[in-house]
C-alpha cells in the first residue's frame, strides 16, 4: 500500500519542531517526497504553534525544492514575495534549474524528518548543520 504523500508544509513544520525551533535552517527536499502545497510562495512567515515566526524563502530548484528558514518577527513580505516570482518568471527559471542540478553533486549530508505518521521524509543539506547557532 502506498502512502500519502506528505505536504511540504507539515514537513516544514515538522523539521522545525524537531530542531528545536532553531534560530535558522537551510535544506532542500526531493519535489517527489511531498505534496507542494506551497507551490508559488517564494518569501513568506510561517508561524509555529509556539508562537516563534520563521521567514521563509522558498523556491524549486529541480528536482528539489530549497528552504531558507530563519527565526524572525512577523513582517508583511509580500512585497518580496511578489518581486522573487516576477524574477522567476523573467529569467523562465534556468538559474533555478542549473542551482538544483548542481545540488545534487554538492549535497553532502542528510535528515530524515519523522512525521506524524510514521513516515520518514529525507531532507538534504549542502553540510551538516550546527543546530541552534546563530549563523
Amino acid at each position: 500500500m502506498r502512502l500519502i504523500k506528505p505536504r511540504a508544509s507539515d514537513v516544514l513544520t515538522t523539521y522545525l519542531k524537531q530542531c528545536n525551533e532553531p534560530p535558522w535552517t537551510s535544506y532542500f527536499i526531493k519535489q517527489k517526497d511531498v505534496s507542494n502545497d506551497q507551490w508559488g510562495k517564494s518569501h513568506f512567515n510561517w508561524t509555529l504553534d509556539s508562537g516563534n515566526n520563521y521567514h521563509i524563502l522558498r523556491t524549486g530548484c529541480y528536482p528539489y525544492m530549497k528552504y531558507h528558514c530563519s527565526k524572525r518577527p512577523y513582517q508583511d513580505l509580500s512585497l518580496d514575495d511578489n518581486f522573487f516570482r516576477v524574477m522567476k518568471v523573467i529569467n523562465l527559471g534556468i538559474p533555478l534549474l542549473f542551482y538544483g542540478l548542481a545540488a545534487i553533486a554538492l549535497i553532502k549530508h542528510t535528515e530524515i524528518v519523522h512525521m506524524a505518521d510514521g513516515q520518514k521524509v529525507p531532507i538534504y543539506f549542502l553540510y551538516p548543520e550546527d543546530k541552534g547557532s546563530p549563523h
